[in-house]
């Protein structure tokens, strides 16, 4: 863990922030799928259908930009397949909105007609449309997931939903954790999970147990989700901040240094720097199972490194964080603090 200098807290929020130059720190190439423009179509209708969503509703989802995320992250996934990933991804990110709003019994409540809903897609029956919408998307995931992806992706996005419980009770109390036990809960409440499970998915690998549950992939897995999850708390905060909630790293680095605001950021942004170099140590050390599952584990690890990378583009690309500055933000690194909320 990196040493942290203890400096007084100012009382007084500063008017902007720097954020630490992650996009050149990563140096793994950016792909495309030449499907994003297709499957964002096709899950706008999706998402929308059946549903009176008002016009700012729908403004933030094509600001969103989860389709060009879903092309950087799955790049070489068919159509099919990238469109139930795409579909997952909104839906991720419809639940993150939805659980911002609710306490531990309403999460509770969604995670377990969604669960219920997966687990049972042919014979539980759902009223709610977070459980029918989960149906669909997994029925469509069934026919080409190995029973291994399945159940990974299954247990993760419990882990998900149980995570998100103890966010809304901490949030409730006005707790802010200390940092080992928000890392622990951070890495499910991002989502990154089942997103892992989702490349194997896409890419049609059928990596045995055993090999999934080696020491070295589960290091790369954690890794990537810790490089996603962190910088995303970097680049969400000012938004964060301006609602008054704690669950991001940097209040908590804050709280448990002694750190002042822009220290906090430099501090986690370092964090990040050292889960990349994690990620390219680890898949330097790759053990070898045999050619064919080699193929397939170089696979999925190309995919974990194009999350990386594509995370990382896509949140100056998306105007869930930064509007239509993202562009700006990207080269000059300075973000204006929006004022918080009464």
């Amino acid at each position: 863990m990196l040493a942290a200098t203890a400096t007084s807290n100012s009382n007084q929020m500063p008017a902007k922030i720097i954020l630490p130059d992650l996009v050149s720190h990563c140096d793994f190439k950016l792909h495309h799928s030449r499907y994003r423009k297709l499957v964002t179509v096709a899950t706008k209708k999706w998402l929308f259908k059946g549903d009176n969503l008002d016009s700012k509703k729908r403004d933030a989802f094509h600001g969103l930009k989860a389709g060009l995320l879903t092309s950087m992250c799955y790049p070489n996934a068919g159509y099919p397949q990238l469109r139930v990933v795409n579909d997952f991804l909104t839906y991720l990110f419809h639940l993150d909105n939805l659980s911002d709003d609710m306490d531990n019994r309403g999460t509770r409540a969604i995670g377990d007609a969604v669960m219920n809903s997966l687990y049972h897609p042919y014979t539980y029956h759902c009223k709610a449309r977070v459980g029918r919408m989960a149906k669909d998307f997994y029925k469509r995931t069934i026919p080409t997931a190995s029973l291994g992806t399945q159940q990974r992706f299954l247990e993760t996005f419990e882990f998900f939903f149980q995570s998100v419980t103890q966010q809304a009770m901490d949030r409730a109390a006005g707790n802010i954790p200390d940092l080992e036990s928000y890392i622990s809960l951070r890495r499910d409440t991002s989502g990154c999970k089942p997103c892992w499970a989702l490349i194997e998915f896409a890419n049609n690998l059928h990596i045995p147990d055993e090999v999934m549950e080696h020491p070295t992939i589960r290091s790369l897995g954690e890794a990537a989700n810790d490089l996603v999850t962190w910088s995303n708390d970097i680049f969400s905060y000012n938004v964060e901040q301006s609602k008054g909630d704690t669950h991001n790293m940097i209040p908590v680095v804050m709280n448990e240094h002694g750190l002042d605001l822009q220290s906090a950021v430099d501090f986690v942004g370092a964090m990040c720097k050292q889960s990349i170099d994690r990620f390219k140590q680890e898949r330097a050390n790759l053990p070898s199972w045999g050619p064919e599952i080699d193929r397939e584990v170089s696979i999925y690890v190309d995919g974990l490194a194009d999350w990386i990378v594509g995370s990382l583009h896509w949140s100056f690309e998306s105007e869930r964080y930064f509007g239509k500055k993202g562009r700006e933000i990207k080269k000059t690194r300075v973000v204006e603090l929006l004022p918080r909320r009464q």
